[in-house]
């Protein structure tokens, strides 16, 4: 079995801190699923995210915290 490992490294400046909170696309991007697949996700409360201001963020931990809560389901089933 693979470990699913979410970089959001590459999200950061080379001289900057890695981000605190992603934008959906960037969220979707660290999962390798679609915007849309995304959205549907924080609709059903399965991925974390808030907003600010009038913008949907997704904490910078929210998906590997979705990954490692779908892994933990699978290995159970």
């Amino acid at each position: 079995m693979s470990i699913a490992i979410v970089d959001t490294a590459p999200l950061a400046d080379v001289n900057g801190p890695a981000p605190v909170l992603l934008t959906v696309e960037e969220a979707a991007h660290c999962l390798r699923i679609g915007r849309t697949t995304c959205f549907a996700l924080i609709r059903t409360g399965e991925l974390e995210s808030l907003m600010v201001g009038g913008l949907r963020r997704v904490p910078a931990d929210a998906p590997a915290a979705y990954l490692a809560r779908r892994r933990a389901e699978q290995q159970v089933a």
